[in-house]
């Protein structure tokens, strides 16, 4: 009798034999499954990954994105990506008599909009499910609830609009994870009780409404909790607090409202990620001796909740954070100095927009990579930060002193800086190149003098330098022309000396050039024309003289009049650090006052040359700028008309000619700039009737003040007006007639011209054609020269 043991060993053998056996027999494809996936590919265009190109031969198990099972040959996985459907309807029915299909990732696909075929319900033996970023429309069809066998369901990045509860309903109790972010869902969550082994949930990216369902804490195995960006309101349920698998909770950007309290989190024991920012009435109400129970929060969120008036103690027991974001938490309080210390891991500290106060050590041997405390009551000195750091930003606080203490460490990776806003004072140092990768300068609104350094030069990756408002002197110095990824100079409100380099004009990524209220004097180079991506543009305040070049055509950017949803991510020196934007921020003259301009700095557009003493003409090269917003030349010495085709600047919604010496009649092309907000012609030697108009009209009387010669609503009305029509300047009728408007130095060159020809010429030609009279004039020269000899010799004899 053979022993169990023998048994088991021959057990064994036999099926060790069968697997080498059968290794080595080649899988053999289905003939009726390849002509089913034929037919599929028929439906599609490979516009991407050419990845259908392999589906040619009979072994369509080898075929790419094609799996077979290695005992039966039926297809049993299928990913196709980067295709357009053009034929859905034969695509889905082909799928159709793949019947052991389990696994279908169909992703990264254009379906044209279409919604979801209802007979991907029929396919029974599907456990995978991924269509996402496809261009799906419509709604998620109920069929998907006879898939019983899902455990993965993926439908995000799509179009998707609506989703039924008898979608979700108990067919799917084997449904692990269920991914439908980055939709355009709507209507309030469907009830989730029916989700028995749910351990994903993703919502977020939609337009859900309503409160979260109390069914939420029937999802005992869940762990990841996604709702963000919906809008959803009302009370965060407590029965979250009964999720004890729950690792990561995402609430942000909602309208949640009422208490969080310590019964919230009592049963989330492995919590590793909590996100409850942007939901500004939600309220935490935790005890400050609350010992939470969970001990390793990696990462923790509460931007703009209500979590002060005290910094929240229990964070001290968190000792594996990496990221703590408390920005807008309505904080005021003192820095607690465990905080420095409470993790190890500690790379990312958000605490900007509170009222925090105190001091901050020496952060060198930190693991500090990325900090943002701006705007906030620190003081002291700034401190010491790790060589790795990536981004320092204290602006808007009362740091002190120097900070020469930068030149100390070598920053290899340090990309932002902004410590504007303080009370730093002293010489900028002059040890830019130990931070070779900076991106962004910011150093305005302090108390800096001196020269700018020179070693700016060597920061090949600078994009934007700002350091308006300070005590700075001397000139631009000639290494930023090194620069070539500037984009943004903001060096206003300084002492600077010396005209404006002629190098400027090879800094060709320049889209912000700020040199307002400086000493600056001479001409504007001519070179400055060769910024073709110029936006913003203010040379005001200055000494600036001579004329204002007239080549404003090349600016290309401000000659489109469409602002594109690109033009959000054309200026590159915006740096994003969990989702907030910071681009500093610059002062400029907007429709007649003195304005800041944060996050929508990037979309101004703006020349601005008031302030100076620049003489001649308007050039009639600024009406090609169809996207200009503002133009102020106000306060300078410019003659002439006001160019006849202004009103060409169809978005310009603020212009300021106050205080010069034009003259002539205001152009009815004025009339035509429908958006104009504000408007400045006074001081000046206009005349004429104001053009009729509905925009012109609407301006108060100093928009045209101190103009003698100028009448018309909403001045006192013209001469003759309740009499006759008023009569039209025939010199002007013939300029603009002609398309001319001349200078009054060229109209009298012009009228020279004319006399020379007709005055000598008409004379010349008359004793060419006629001798008599040639004959005549020369004799009377003769009697005229004879008569003058004989003066002079009397009157020299006289003398004598």
């Amino acid at each position: 009798m053979i022993s169990d043991q023998g048994i088991a060993i021959k057990f064994v053998l036999v099926i060790l034999l069968y697997v080498f056996v059968s290794g080595d027999e080649e899988v053999r494809c289905i003939e009726r499954e390849r002509d089913a996936l034929l037919s599929f590919k028929n439906g599609l265009i490979d516009a991407e990954f050419d990845d259908l190109s392999s589906w040619q031969n009979n072994e369509c198990c080898a075929w790419n994105g094609v799996e077979c099972s290695n005992a039966t040959g039926h297809v049993i996985a299928l990913k196709v990506n980067g295709v357009v459907v053009k034929d859905s309807g034969k695509m889905a029915y082909s799928l159709l008599e793949l019947h052991h299909l389990k696994y279908l990732d169909l992703s990264v696909n254009d379906f044209g909009c279409i919604p979801i075929p209802e007979s991907i319900g029929s396919m029974k033996q599907l456990q995978h499910l991924t269509i996402e970023e496809s261009n799906l429309c419509g709604s998620v069809p109920p069929q998907l609830g006879n898939l019983t066998n899902l455990r993965i369901l993926d439908l995000s990045h799509n179009f998707l609009s609506s989703i039924s509860s008898f979608t979700l309903g108990s067919v799917l109790e084997s449904l692990e994870v269920l991914k439908l972010s980055y939709n355009k869902l709507n209507g309030s969550i469907p009830d989730l009780k029916a989700f028995p082994s749910l351990k994903e949930l993703h919502l977020g990216k939609n337009n859900f409404t309503g409160s979260i369902p109390l069914s939420i804490g029937h999802l005992s195995k869940l762990q990841l909790l996604y709702l963000s960006f919906n809008s959803l309101e009302g009370l965060v349920p407590l029965s979250i607090g009964q999720l004890s698998e729950l690792q990561d909770l995402d609430l942000s950007y909602n309208s949640l409202a009422g208490v969080i309290s310590e019964s919230h989190f009592i049963k989330l024991i492995k919590l590793k990620s909590l996100d409850l920012s942007f939901n500004p009435l939600l309220i935490l109400e935790i005890a400050p001796d609350w010992s939470p129970p969970f001990c390793c929060l990696s990462s923790l969120y509460l931007t703009r909740c209500n979590v002060g008036p005290y910094f929240p103690k229990w964070i001290r027991s968190q000792t594996n954070l990496s990221i703590l974001d408390l920005r807008d938490a309505k904080i005021r309080d003192e820095v607690p100095r465990w905080l420095w210390s409470t993790s190890n891991l500690l790379k990312s500290l958000y605490l900007s927009d509170n009222l925090i106060s105190g001091t901050i050590p020496n952060l060198s041997s930190t693991s500090i990579l990325s900090m943002d405390v701006s705007y906030n009551q620190f003081s002291g000195p700034i401190p010491l930060f790790p060589a790795n750091a990536t981004d320092i930003l204290l602006s808007g606080n009362m740091f002190s002193g120097s900070i020469s203490s930068i030149c100390q460490t070598i920053h290899g990776h340090l990309e932002y800086i902004d410590l504007s806003n303080n009370l730093l004072a002293g010489d900028v140092p002059n040890c830019w190149k130990n931070i070779p990768n900076l991106h962004s300068l910011n150093l305005a609104n302090n108390s800096f003098s001196g020269e700018i350094p020179a070693s700016l030069g060597t920061l090949h990756n600078l994009g934007a330098l700002q350091m308006h408002g300070n005590e700075l002197c001397g000139e631009l110095p000639y290494t930023l022309r090194l620069c070539q990824a500037l984009q943004m100079i903001d060096v206003g409100g300084n002492k600077l000396t010396g005209e404006i380099p002629t190098w400027i004009g090879q800094l060709y990524k320049l889209q912000i050039l700020n040199l307002r209220g400086n000493k600056l004097h001479g001409e504007i180079p001519l070179q400055i024309c060769n910024l073709t991506s110029i936006k913003v543009l203010d040379m005001s305040i200055n000494n600036l003289s001579s004329i204002i070049p007239d080549c404003f055509n090349s600016f290309t950017v401000l000659a489109s009049k469409d602002s594109t949803f690109f033009d959000l991510f054309l200026f590159d020196p915006i740096y994003i650090i969990n989702e907030k934007k910071h681009n500093g921020y610059s002062s400029f003259q907007w429709k007649g006052k003195e304005s800041e301009f944060w996050d929508n700095l990037a979309l101004l557009k703006l020349i601005d040359f008031s302030s100076n003493r620049l003489t001649g003409n308007i050039p009639k090269s600024f009406c090609t700028l169809r996207g200009l917003i503002s133009l102020n030349l106000s306060r300078n010495s410019l003659k002439g008309y006001i160019i006849l085709d202004i009103g060409n600047m169809e978005v310009l919604d603020s212009l300021d000619l106050s205080h010069n010496q034009l003259y002539g009649k205001i152009p009815t092309s004025l009339a035509e700039i429908h958006n104009l907000g504000f408007l400045d012609l006074s001081n000046n030697n206009f005349s004429g009737k104001i053009p009729t108009s509905t925009q012109l009209q609407s301006f108060n009387v100093s928009s045209y003040a101190e103009n003698d010669g100028l009448c018309g609503d909403p001045l006192p009305k013209c001469p003759g007006d309740s009499l006759r029509p008023s009569t039209p300047n025939p010199e002007e009728n013939m300029n603009e007639k002609d398309g001319i408007n001349f200078s009054f130095m060229q109209e009298v060159g012009i009228s020279m011209a004319f006399g020379f020809i007709f005055g000598f010429w008409g004379v010349i030609g008359s004793f060419i054609w006629k001798k008599s009279w040639r004959i005549a004039f020369f004799n009377l020269l003769d009697a005229a020269g004879d008569w003058f000899y004989v003066r002079i010799v009397v009157f020299v004899s006289k003398w004598r």
